[in-house]
């Protein structure tokens, strides 16, 4: 009954959710990357923020003290304006490039190293107001307003709570001086924001996780999506249990041809069998015609009783040779002194000549 109303209730596989993710259907808390951004910019503005004043207030003070004519040509407005670069590139540009750097890192750590062309090309869908209007009015926007706000009494009691336990500083501030002043204030709006900044960061870290796990559902299959994934992978079942059955059909044929001819046949004693066929003046060593587990073993004792082929126990002897012997090739040097000694062993039963081949010594 669920699988004929399309309940999603398996897990979706590895195939989707690759599917999913090279259309850029990936986790993403545009949160965590904007508190991220927001902690980094603190710290350096914190460690590198009175440089760039400093290096600021240098500047302003070479430029004003020198009295320059009051027209000015291309030459020395280009001349100006390289200095000006010069000395904001020095200041900012570093704290611009980690700024960015923190947000790579962020994105990176969300969805790996992604690229998605497609994501690139314009969606004029989002330009209807219809489709906008939809978006604000559904349980994903009710659920991200809702969030919204969560985060706004989240942000104003941490905020309320650093004043609170710095209130004796701030009680005592209208005492300083404008030189001691402004350090104060700078400090408790930095000290302010950090620590809103974490808070944030770890409000950003619960959206990451439950936006994986809305991946998760969104991506969530039906039993009959399940089948038709594997059908388009691995082809129509009843065609490979159709190819299976006439590969089984195969094999018996070729067993029906090869066992008869066999010296001796290797059991396991009922799970394996191997067919092994010595020819001394034809063949170096002996191959094995035929190998088999299960029904294909009872396949070959069957023809070996029918043929009167002698059957021998030998355990390890035939695990051995079914996992490292293929059909049609010789027996490995390593097993080629027990292969031997049951060849000796049938020849005698026979009345034959035990072969005695070079590599038999």
């Amino acid at each position: 009954m669920a699988d004929q109303a399309g309940e999603k209730s398996q897990e979706p596989t590895q195939h989707r959710r690759d599917q999913a993710r090279e259309k850029g259907q990936v986790a993403y808390s545009q949160d965590l990357g904007s508190a991220a951004m927001l902690i980094v910019s603190i710290l350096l503005i914190r460690s590198w923020g009175g440089d760039v004043i400093e290096m600021a207030g240098h500047f302003m003070r070479h430029q004003l003290s020198t009295v320059g004519p009051l027209t000015i040509g291309r030459t020395d407005a280009i001349e100006l304006s390289h200095s000006l670069v010069n000395t904001i590139g020095k200041a900012v540009f570093p704290i611009l490039g980690l700024l960015a750097l923190a947000g790579v890192c962020t994105s990176v750590f969300q969805t790996g190293f992604l690229f998605v062309p497609s994501r690139l090309m314009p969606d004029f869908g989002r330009l209807s107001p219809l489709a906008g209007v939809k978006r604000i009015v559904s349980l994903t926007g009710f659920m991200k307003l809702s969030f919204g706000m969560f985060k706004v009494s989240i942000v104003s009691a941490v905020a309320a709570t650093v004043l609170y336990l710095r209130h004796e500083e701030v009680l005592v501030a209208s005492a300083l001086s404008a030189s001691q002043l402004a350090p104060f204030m700078i400090d408790l709006a930095l000290s302010t924001a950090l620590w809103v900044g974490v808070a944030l960061f770890v409000l950003a870290l619960f959206d990451f996780a439950y936006q994986k796990w809305k991946q998760e559902q969104d991506l969530r299959m039906t039993q009959q999506e399940v089948r038709d994934e594997l059908k388009n992978m691995q082809g129509d079942p009843q065609m490979i249990a159709r190819r299976r059955a006439i590969q089984r059909q195969m094999a018996m044929n070729r067993i029906g041809d090869k066992v008869p001819q066999a010296d001796v046949v290797v059991t396991n004693p009922t799970e394996l069998a191997i067919a092994i066929q010595y020819d001394p003046e034809e063949m170096a060593a002996p191959i094995v015609l035929a190998k088999g587990a299960g029904v294909l073993a009872q396949r070959i004792r069957r023809l070996a009783l029918e043929n009167n082929v002698p059957i021998v126990e030998r355990k390890p002897l035939a695990q051995a040779l079914y996992k490292d012997v293929e059909i049609g090739h010789p027996i490995p040097d390593e097993n080629y002194a027990a292969v031997a000694e049951v060849l000796a062993y049938v020849y005698k039963l026979k009345g034959k000549t035990v072969p005695n081949p070079s590599r038999a010594a």
